[in-house]
């Protein structure tokens, strides 16, 4: 009797653990209209991506989540002194080179239930301020332009430097609506609104 009492409390568990919003253990972004940028181009070194930078996300449904990411993209930092300097900082991602943990998946987020590629190939984020909290973490705000929506978004960051590579670490959520991405799912598997993003970039000096 025992055991079969025990089946449906495991069950349950099991449930409540593919439910978690992996969005309520990050920050949130915050999100307002784009600005307009003001040049602040700080004297410094101009840093580019090495192949060994990473940008993922993890979306979510109530019946539990996907990991993804996207394999092509450009990017550069300004730094003086292994520091992050001024606002000349910009990524540019390639949205054809969306991946996910599921090829099904892969192609319907590039279709335009989502991303929406054919119309949108490219997101970009344009660094607008930073804003230095400590020696490493700061707060980064940029334009970001994601399925043709340019909105301001702001995130905690860490900038760290291990001989000539410098690399900045941020993990937060943004609320895929804000930027025209509405598509529901079904009925009884509804995805959730926020999206977790994860930025682990590493860059050089660069010509």
């Amino acid at each position: 009797m025992k055991a079969y009492l025990a089946l449906p409390a495991a069950f349950a568990v099991l449930s409540l653990a593919s439910c978690e919003n992996p969005a309520e253990k990050t920050a949130n972004a915050d999100v307002k209209g784009a600005v307009e940028k003001t040049a602040d181009n700080a004297a410094g070194t101009k840093y580019v991506f090495t192949p060994a930078s990473k940008i993922e996300f993890t979306g979510s449904k109530v019946t539990g989540k996907h990991d993804g990411g996207f394999k092509t993209f450009t990017g550069y930092f300004t730094v003086k002194d292994g520091v992050a300097v001024g606002n000349d900082h910009k990524v540019t991602i390639d949205m054809n080179s969306t991946f996910s943990d599921d090829e099904k998946l892969t192609g319907h987020l590039k279709s335009g239930d989502f991303f929406d590629v054919e119309k949108f190939p490219e997101t970009t984020f344009d660094v607008t301020e930073l804003k230095k909290n400590s020696d490493t973490a700061y707060t980064v705000s940029g334009n970001f332009k994601l399925h043709g929506v340019e909105k301001n978004i702001s995130f905690p960051a860490t900038v760290s430097q291990n001989g000539d590579a410098v690399s900045i670490k941020a993990e937060f959520d943004i609320n895929r609506k804000d930027f025209g991405i509405v598509y529901a799912g079904q009925a009884d598997n509804l995805i959730r609104d926020e999206v977790v993003i994860r930025l682990d970039l590493e860059a050089k000096p660069g010509a």
